[in-house]
C-alpha cells in the first residue's frame, strides 16, 4: 500500500467516526496548587463538536484520494 491509499483509508475512517459520534470530550487539568501536604488540582472537561459537513467532506476527500491513488499504480 502506498501513502495515498493509507491516507485515504484513514480519512474515510475519521470522517465516518465524525459523522457517527458528532462530538468528543477531553479532560484538561488546570490550576495546580500545593500548600504543604495538600495538593489542589482542577479538572476541566471540554467538549468539541464536529460539524456534519466536516465529517462528510472528510469522507468524500478520503474517497477521492483513495480512488486516484489506486489509478496511479
Amino acid at each position: 500500500m502506498n501513502i495515498f491509499k493509507t491516507a485515504g483509508i484513514i480519512l474515510i475512517i475519521a470522517g465516518v467516526l465524525g459523522l457517527v459520534y458528532g462530538k468528543f470530550s477531553y479532560t484538561k487539568e488546570t490550576k495546580e496548587t500545593k500548600m504543604g501536604p495538600i495538593e489542589l488540582t482542577i479538572k476541566e472537561e471540554n467538549m468539541i463538536n464536529i460539524p456534519y459537513w466536516a465529517g462528510a467532506g472528510t469522507v468524500i476527500f478520503g474517497s477521492f484520494i483513495l480512488l486516484f491513488g489506486m489509478k496511479r499504480d
